[in-house]
């Protein structure tokens, strides 16, 4: 029987996301099981493979008709040899994820960073679906993201390659400590966890806004705030659009995307911030850099990680 699909494991620190997908990119079905981190290693890894061997079982297909699977795991990797070296929401250190899973499955096995696999889903059946080299934003907590070349991740000899949430682009006189330990990263102005804290130092030094509650305020209560009119809110998010279209400017004459894709809690302010942030883009980039580029918001939402996981087996 012909090895026609492709298993695509989502690990989050809560729950592990597994889906089936076709060569075209198809999700075709999907399983989520508890990930049991209190439990340890052993016990997550037995997690893992079951679920990829459940879903296919209690599936239409034939597990002789996998071609493999592939797995997206936030922390840092030895991509190439599909070691976790550290999960920190998994409390995984040094496990050979690779490794143990083709043993258990007698499949082929590739692991990769969750944001590389979700720019991957994008780019492979998402808004970049028909595109070869894009580039992916995820903002969320942090900015993550993912970069596309012929089809493929860029990795970097070290797999560090697409963390554009730390690309140094504030700054110095404007620059704040981002939780990486460096300063003035994209993260600190254009992430959740960067417009809240602009949002409470305003609130802190007495400006004038109606964003009063800081205890509970989320990056919707800023975004919601600007879009009816609070000028303190509107310069927040102003500057995480003018930060975003200079990274991507950047990034622009080094890569030379088709295509920007910003997905994450944040994206959700649609056109508002994605205006913005193309006014600025327009503004900094070079014109043979820019043509007929495309800055759109994200489409798979949640299903991200699992295809592009599953993707990873086919883009090889």
């Amino acid at each position: 029987m012909s090895q026609n699909i492709y298993v695509g494991v989502d690990v989050g620190g809560t729950t592990i996301k597994v889906g089936i997908c076709n060569a075209d990119g198809d999700l075709l079905q999907t399983y989520e099981g508890p990930t049991e981190t209190s439990k340890g290693t052993d016990t997550i890894l037995h997690n893992i493979a079951q679920y990829a061997r459940d879903i296919v079982t209690e599936s239409p297909y034939e597990w002789e008709q996998v071609a493999g699977v592939g797995v997206g795991v936030a922390g840092f990797l030895d991509i190439p040899n599909g070691i976790v070296k550290f999960a920190p929401n998994l409390k995984i250190q040094n496990v050979n994820l690779k490794s143990y899973l083709e043993d258990k499955l007698q499949v082929k096995v590739l692991v990769n960073n969750d944001a590389n696999v979700a720019a991957l889903g994008e780019a492979w059946a998402g808004a970049g679906k028909g595109i070869d080299n894009c580039v992916c934003y995820t903002l969320g907590t942090g900015v993550g993201g993912g970069v596309i070349i012929n089809g493929k991740i860029v990795e970097g000899f070290a797999g560090m390659a697409g963390e554009l949430g730390h690309i140094a682009i504030v700054p110095d006189l404007e620059a704040i400590q981002c939780g990486c330990g460096k300063m003035g990263c994209l993260e600190t102005v254009s992430s959740a966890t960067g417009i809240i804290k602009m949002a409470k130092d305003a609130v802190a030094r007495g400006d004038r806004t109606t964003l009063v509650s800081v205890e509970n305020i989320m990056a919707k209560d800023v975004i919601d705030a600007a879009k009816e009119g609070d000028e303190v809110a509107a310069r927040i998010v102003s500057r995480a659009a003018y930060y975003l279209g200079r990274s991507m400017a950047l990034l622009s004459v080094v890569l030379n995307p088709e295509c920007f894709i910003i997905g994450g809690g944040v994206s959700k302010a649609g056109e508002f911030l994605f205006a913005q942030i193309r006014e600025v883009y327009e503004k900094y980039t070079q014109n043979e850099a820019k043509e007929n580029v495309k800055i759109v918001a994200a489409t798979l939402g949640n299903d991200a990680g699992v295809v592009g996981a599953a993707g990873l087996i086919l883009r090889a």
